[in-house]
């Protein structure tokens, strides 16, 4: 079982400091499989705008460098706590400590 981080899509405003198509927001998943066992984890995060000197065209934004900046906007912390969700998920779905059902 790995976490995989993908981008499901990106806001960004038209221009901005003479910059075209600046990416804002960043809309991510991360989600792991185990068998038929799913955990996911859903969110989107802001960019920091206030400095474009390291600016990236909008058609030259690959999904790895997408997934990096959400990562970086997002923190290592609540990145591995949002992974271990995604783990506590699978598990739970594994072995439920919780049931629904009536007894009629």
């Amino acid at each position: 079982m790995a976490v995989t981080w993908t981008v499901r899509d990106m806001e960004r405003v038209a221009s901005l400091e003479s910059k075209n198509d600046v990416v804002t927001t960043l809309h991510w998943e991360c989600t792991d499989k185990d068998g038929e066992h799913l955990g996911r984890s859903y969110g989107s995060v802001s960019l920091d705008t206030s400095d474009l000197s390291s600016f990236t065209a909008f058609a030259d934004i690959t999904e790895e460098k997408a997934v990096e900046w959400a990562k970086a906007a997002i923190g290592s912390d609540d990145v591995a706590a949002y992974e271990k969700s995604v783990a506590d998920q699978i598990t739970e779905s594994k072995t439920p400590t919780t049931t629904m059902g009536k007894p009629f």
